[in-house]
């Protein structure tokens, strides 16, 4: 069978490299000279995405943690802005340029360019790196794309929206080299209270860890046919066909979000972030099976080591109801989320840890170790491995929840064990000239 997309891709590419404008010139003072940060350091980038979490990275956003945003930084220059809505992309192309022409003092500047079409943005020899903040189902397909066309990833979560997905993302990143972090940025940012919870219950100051309570519950969404009710002409500037990409084909409804119901199981939206930090802390054999239990409505994990992880709130816990979690062990425990972390007794907080504990990945910036790792080809500290043992963690989860039954997964092979039914709703087909 032919592959309809890496052919429409290839020829895409051939007359896109002829195509492409040049980047704008800029002077070796302005750039490298002077104490600036040389040419060869600077990250190229291309942004894809334009929304609130994509023009917050790009210009700064509270949520983002990148004062100023990626144009503000000496060792990043933005080349390429990417979105299928014209009202979002072009003030954003038309502000970037306008802070590099105040910057360099060079009135005119338009060395960013704008793009409807994210495979233009690919197509650019001179661009290094893509950020990719864009509609769930676009996230795992257009990553791989990105990495075969050398590019190395930054993809705010989900990093896809079923298990078949999460392997591709995984397998390309190794097959073609890149380097790729999913934007689940509570192991880096947030003062670092998540990374302490963790080396401190790592470190056995709770005891033996027993149980785990996510306040996020993976979600059961059950993949079927897409309805619309009405069809509304669609909005000037904005290419819905792109939008949809893989997705099935449906009308213009009057909106489109990230969630789209009907075609993926489980609340990839706040759960990564959460499953995240918990399967960092149990760290289990990521080999090993994983029994799912349900229970009227709610599920539990249960680990290699013993662990049990439920998906609801630990009982009058303060700490962590709108997303965090309460790790339970032999002799105390630990509450935390983004505004605190407590700990029962109180103590284990004033402990410090000692110079021969086993401490984790260290990282204080999630867009600065990115960059780092840009430069250096070190993993992330978010690498496409752990980002889809998350994930799928979370799938599986919502498809206990789904099917209202217990289930046995084993990621060694990513399968559910004897259980064809569950197996079905680890992918979907997509719709061509999307099947990659």
């Amino acid at each position: 069978m032919v592959d309809r997309t890496r052919a429409t891709r290839r020829d895409f590419l051939k007359a896109a490299a002829s195509t492409v404008a040049l980047p704008y010139v800029i002077s070796s003072s302005a750039l490298g000279a002077g104490g600036g940060v040389a040419p060869s350091e600077r990250v190229n980038m291309g942004f894809i995405g334009l929304g609130g979490q994509g023009s917050g990275h790009l210009m700064g956003g509270a949520w983002t943690y990148v004062p100023g945003g990626y144009v503000a930084r000496e060792d990043v220059q933005v080349m390429a802005v990417c979105d299928v809505r014209r009202e979002r992309r072009e003030p954003a192309w038309q502000r970037c340029n306008q802070i590099y022409a105040e910057r360099f003092g060079k009135p005119g500047y338009d060395g960013v360019k704008a793009y409807n079409d994210f495979r233009e943005v690919l197509a650019r020899p001179d661009i290094d790196a893509v950020l990719c903040a864009v509609p769930y189902h676009w996230a795992a397909p257009m990553a791989t794309l990105a990495m075969r066309a050398g590019k190395d990833v930054y993809c705010e979560k989900p990093v896809a929206i079923t298990v078949e997905q999460s392997q591709m993302v995984v397998e390309t990143a190794r097959r073609y080299g890149r380097i790729y972090q999913a934007g689940t940025q509570q192991r880096s940012e947030y003062d670092g209270k998540f990374r302490l919870a963790c080396e401190l219950i790592r470190n056995g100051r709770i005891g033996q860890l027993k149980e785990v309570y996510a306040y996020r519950e993976p979600g059961a969404f059950v993949p079927s046919a897409w309805t619309s009710d009405q069809s509304v002409p669609v909005p000037d500037g904005f290419d819905w066909d792109m939008w949809l990409g893989p997705l099935p084909w449906r009308p213009f409804g009057g909106e489109a979000g990230h969630a789209l119901s009907g075609l993926f199981v489980g609340d990839v939206n706040w759960s990564p972030h959460h499953y995240d930090i918990i399967q960092w802390t149990v760290n289990p054999d990521p080999k090993a099976p994983i029994d799912v239990k349900f229970r009227d409505g709610k599920i539990d994990y249960h680990y290699s080591n013993g662990v049990v992880v439920h998906s609801e709130a630990y009982p009058n816990e303060p700490v962590g109801p709108n997303g965090g979690a309460c790790f339970v062990g032999t002799t105390g425990r630990i509450a935390v989320d983004r505004d605190s972390i407590v700990s029962y007794p109180a103590n284990i907080l004033r402990e410090p840890l000692l110079p021969n504990d086993e401490r984790v990945y260290y990282a204080t910036s999630h867009s600065g170790n990115f960059l780092d790792c840009v430069r250096s080809r070190k993993a992330t500290i978010c690498c496409p491995e752990v980002a889809a043992y998350t994930i799928n963690a979370i799938f599986i989860g919502g498809i206990s929840l789904a099917l209202k039954r217990d289930l046995r997964w084993d990621p060694a092979k990513l399968k559910f064990a004897g259980d064809d039914t569950a197996n079905r709703l680890l992918s979907y087909s997509p719709r061509p000239p999307w099947i990659l």
